[in-house]
């Protein structure tokens, strides 16, 4: 009899994260922190001297997020900023490939949130509304990616994505920084929202 796959990963904290049945106890944000920070969004197909991470898109997320919703409760804003968090053990694949797998590889996207939303304090499912608006600020976070650094025209990314308001995005640009910089302002934040709840 064939040994299974391993389904398992090792994180620097020492866990193991089973990917088909994550708990919440194996859930570290140090681990989430450096997994995204070192995941290029775009494919790594993005102008400049280092990869736009997830970790720095989770970052401009949670900002945006604030700003469409500033009455919103903190453990939203946290919410937002984990929003991409299994993304720290199996990547960030662009919607196309996400389509190509087919539903498999939201169910496992849809495991591994459940725990981390349990880890800190968040329910396993977000409600449709909170769903939504963090949605919202994901994609004018993809609109102002593929203008400023992925090479998209602005009318390819309005149709993409929808122009947002400049009100919303006017003083905001979008930033490159290296991975263990982006890594620390990502513990920062979180350890910030986690404080305020």
């Amino acid at each position: 009899m064939a040994t299974p796959p391993r389904a398992w990963q090792r994180m620097l904290s020492g866990r193991r994260l089973d990917l088909l049945d994550p708990t919440p106890v194996d859930i570290e944000i140090d681990d989430i922190a450096h997994g995204l920070a070192f995941v290029a969004r775009w494919n790594g197909q993005t102008i400049g001297e280092f990869a736009y991470s997830v970790a720095e898109h989770s970052l401009l997320v949670e900002t945006l997020y604030g700003r469409i919703n500033p009455k919103a409760p903190v453990k939203w804003r946290l919410a937002a900023l984990l929003h991409d968090a299994p993304e720290y053990v199996i990547g960030d694949m662009i919607s196309p490939v996400k389509a190509a797998i087919g539903p498999s590889y939201g169910e496992l996207d849809a495991r591994l949130t459940a725990a981390i939303h349990l880890r800190f304090g968040l329910p396993a499912a977000l409600p449709v509304t909170v769903k939504k608006q963090i949605k919202k600020a994901d994609h004018i976070s993809a609109w102002m990616e593929a203008v400023q650094i992925a090479g998209f025209s602005v009318q390819e990314a309005n149709k993409l994505f929808g122009r947002p308001s400049e009100e919303l995005i006017g003083d905001l640009k979008i930033q490159l920084r290296p991975p263990v910089e982006v890594r620390k302002l990502f513990v920062e934040r979180f350890a910030e929202l986690l404080a305020l709840q």
